[in-house]
């Protein structure tokens, strides 16, 4: 069975090139393009797609509120964003929003039919420069291991991982504030992490906010 999906963004040139790669796999079907959200959202509502590819940056509106109306309608359709370029707030809002996949526009064309093949199959994909951007590689002498987390921390990082803030966790976890602070400020210097950003998508590439298990 194909995978069916759609592609949304202003620009032409992008949508031809992609909608090139894609033609060119057996296994994918491209059931339409949009320049908008209101474009996006009939698409969505007619042929709902496995996996949408939202360009981040529309002229008019932002591509995580399309994310947002596109999930009232078809719960089950998977979404990538597609960007130019990333900053550490736009990483945090698309990890709040919980998307399937994030990829630059820079990326060769088998980078974005493995992403479309991977959350298609329920997991998370993102771009390779994106991770190294957030977590800042190469600046730490360690890689982060969650073994070295107690329970509570492990947790507060699943939390973090879907977006929650520091409220948000208080009240699900059942502690005050001043303790997600103190458990938060453990994490990044057991995890060797900048910030919660950082932490956050740590969390989201080991899939630790979506399960209760350690891995």
């Amino acid at each position: 069975m194909k995978i069916k999906l759609i592609m949304v963004d202003d620009h032409p040139l992008v949508r031809r090139g992609i909608e090139a790669a894609v033609r060119l796999e057996e296994d994918l079907e491209l059931m339409g393009c949009a320049s908008n959200g209101t474009e996006a959202l009939q698409l969505i509502s007619e042929h709902q797609p496995q996996v949408a590819l939202i360009d981040l940056r529309l002229q008019n509106e932002h591509g995580l509120s399309i994310v947002r109306k596109g999930r009232e309608i078809c719960p089950d359709t998977r979404f990538i964003i597609l960007t130019s370029y990333s900053t550490e707030e736009e990483i945090q809002g698309a990890i709040k929003e919980d998307v399937d996949g994030y990829v630059l526009k820079e990326a060769l064309p088998e980078e974005l039919i493995a992403a479309i093949h991977t959350v298609s199959q329920g997991r998370k994909y993102f771009d390779p420069a994106v991770v190294q951007f957030a977590m800042g590689q190469g600046r730490y002498s360690k890689k982060p291991d969650v073994g070295e987390l107690t329970q509570r921390e492990l947790e507060v990082l699943r939390a973090l991982g879907r977006g929650l803030n520091n409220s948000g966790i208080a009240g699900e976890l059942f502690i005050s504030e001043h303790t997600v602070k103190k458990h938060v400020g453990a994490i990044l210097e057991k995890l060797n992490l900048k910030d919660r950003t950082q932490a956050a998508l740590f969390a989201v590439s080991k899939g630790l906010h979506k399960t209760n298990q350690a891995i």
